[in-house]
């Protein structure tokens, strides 16, 4: 699990996710431990992770290209995904002008876990990155404008990029001005 990151305003919604993915491989207790360093914060960078890994006995492969965020018909849809020891969680973020749901996937079943309102900041992430987004949201927002809550997610996101391995340093972003139908965009998702 990453990071995507989201404002929900009255005027529009603005959402951003890096596009890091890391496949281990070897033993599972061994995988455990580097993924608890990884996500609490202990691993800073990529070279520190190889080493890591290394350490470990544990085989990984880093891609940065996976694409965690896009724009369907005015509505945002962010992505992570955690691995468990028996599961696949995988939790999705929509957004659109005005209000936001959260839904969770566990074995093929999908439910709506939150649903909120205008004017939140939403962070879908492990420890550390919801840790970064939480200090730079409280620093950084004093409330405002479309673009000023842009500015504060990609700010979240270069200090991420920064801080943790377990996130890279590109990420999309996307943003719409439209009030879309929520409950659509899911049921569709539901089905796919």
């Amino acid at each position: 699990m990453t990071l995507v990151i989201a404002f929900i305003g009255e005027q529009g919604a603005v959402m951003a996710g890096d596009m890091r993915e890391i496949a281990f491989q070897g033993d599972d207790s061994c995988i455990d431990e580097l993924e608890r360093e990884l996500y609490s914060g202990l691993i800073a960078s990529d070279d520190d992770l190889k080493e890591r890994a290394a350490e470990f006995g544990v085989t990984i492969r880093v891609r940065d290209d996976k694409a965690k965020v896009s724009e369907q018909n005015g509505v945002l849809i962010g992505e992570v995904t955690e691995t468990g020891e028996s599961e696949i969680r995988r939790r999705s973020l929509y957004a659109t002008r005005g209000s936001y749901a959260i839904t969770e996937v566990i074995d093929s079943r999908l439910r709506v876990t939150q649903r909120g309102r205008a004017s939140n900041f939403v962070v879908l992430g492990n420890d550390i990155t919801k840790q970064i987004a939480s200090q730079c949201i409280e620093r950084a927002w004093e409330g405002g404008t479309i673009p000023d809550a842009m500015r504060v997610v990609m700010l979240t996101m270069q200090i991420a990029a920064s801080v943790t391995a377990s996130v890279s340093r590109t990420f999309m972003l996307v943003h719409t001005d439209l009030a879309a139908n929520l409950s659509d965009a899911i049921d569709k998702d539901s089905r796919a």
